[in-house]
């Protein structure tokens, strides 16, 4: 085995482990990362939406970008890069978002969830696994997002200095954001420990290109399994971890911060997955690419965050009692409003691809 799947492997693997750890110190259960619901709660922090029991500045999120813009300095792969289709991947990561918090997490909880037991995230993997298929028919129809280019050093500098700010902030214990009384917003771990898991994640993910979306992805494409082993690192490592501190349950009913609606946890999924796919990573390697200095993936955080507010302040986003008929909608006019994308990107690059654009991101 050489070095790159080990590095794969072992990103997937502290992820598993360290998500357990996060949830026994604090966070909620089977979301020791979520980059959906971690985004969405930044969001409220910052006063976007209202929903106050999803409110906090998560600082996993700040250290993953911290840890991956270090690692990328350190490498010298650090690169301003940007103005790729800036307006549609803002739209692809905003309407993406809704289908996440439909079914309640992003690619990266849903594989947690898995490990803790909870049976409706096979059904969402299942949807998740249908969107990345949509997706790269599209990509083989010839849907492109174009060619990101050389920016000021300074474009690249902003994304992950920004919240490098924001970090310090927490850490001084300032009282400036808003923050949850209750709900799955008030349950987090210490700062500290929060941040350094992040710093940790980011740079592992940073030397790995772990990309749960790019794993399933290469894959179907080509049979190549060298980033589909972090997938089941963290399957693994997680579900070992949860047996082992007694976090494991088995079933559908009753599992947290989830709903047992089927058709709508893999709907939701599949929307996410073709937006994801056709964006050219998972949320994760989104945030990974941005803190490395690409400008278009960190125009794709904001969409992701725009769209957790908009969401939460209409009431698409589910809850564990189910999915509202405007998230139900929401999905629908979400996944043909994707489809409407792909299909006149195909059309409008058709004859100049000249094969499949997996993306400069996964």
């Amino acid at each position: 085995m050489n070095k790159k799947k080990i590095m794969v492997i072992a990103t997937g693997g502290v992820l598993g482990l360290l998500s357990v750890y996060l949830v026994k110190v604090g966070n909620p259960a089977n979301m020791g990362y979520c980059i959906a619901c971690f985004l969405r709660d930044i969001a409220g922090g910052l006063g976007y939406h209202r929903a106050d029991v999803v409110q906090y500045m998560r600082p996993e999120i700040f250290g993953l970008i911290a840890g991956a813009f270090v690692a990328a300095l350190v490498t010298r792969e650090h690169k301003s890069v940007g103005g790729s289709s800036p307006l549609t991947r803002f739209f692809l990561a905003f309407t993406g978002m809704i289908g996440m918090l439909v079914f309640l997490g992003c690619p990266v909880r849903a594989v947690l969830r898995l490990a803790g037991g909870d049976l409706n995230a096979g059904v969402g993997i299942l949807g998740l696994i249908a969107g990345v298929f949509i997706g790269i028919q599209l990509l083989n129809r010839g849907f492109s997002l174009g060619r990101a280019t050389s920016q000021s050093v300074v474009n690249g500098y902003i994304f992950p200095l920004t919240a490098i700010i924001f970090s310090f902030i927490i850490l001084s214990g300032a009282a400036v954001f808003f923050t949850s009384k209750a709900g799955p917003g008030s349950m987090h771990a210490p700062v500290i420990i929060s941040l350094v898991a992040g710093l940790v994640v980011g740079v592992l993910a940073q030397r790995s290109r772990f990309c749960m979306i790019g794993g399933i992805r290469d894959f179907i494409l080509f049979k190549d399994t060298h980033l589909l082993l972090g997938f089941f690192a963290l399957l693994i490592f997680a579900l070992a971890g949860n047996l082992a501190v007694g976090a494991f349950k088995l079933g559908f009913a009753g599992q947290p911060i989830a709903h047992t609606d089927g058709v709508w946890n893999f709907l939701g999924m599949a929307l996410a997955g073709t937006a994801a796919t056709m964006l050219g990573g998972c949320p994760l390697r989104q945030i990974i690419a941005a803190s490395e200095g690409n400008t278009d993936c960190a125009i794709t955080i904001i969409g992701f965050i725009a769209g957790a507010a908009f969401a939460h302040n209409f009431g698409l986003a589910a809850s564990p009692k189910g999915v509202s008929v405007a998230g139900q909608a929401a999905t629908i006019i979400g996944i043909v409003l994707v489809l409407i994308v792909g299909f006149v990107g195909a059309y409008r690059t058709s004859t100049a691809s000249g094969g499949v654009n997996l993306g400069q991101n996964g």
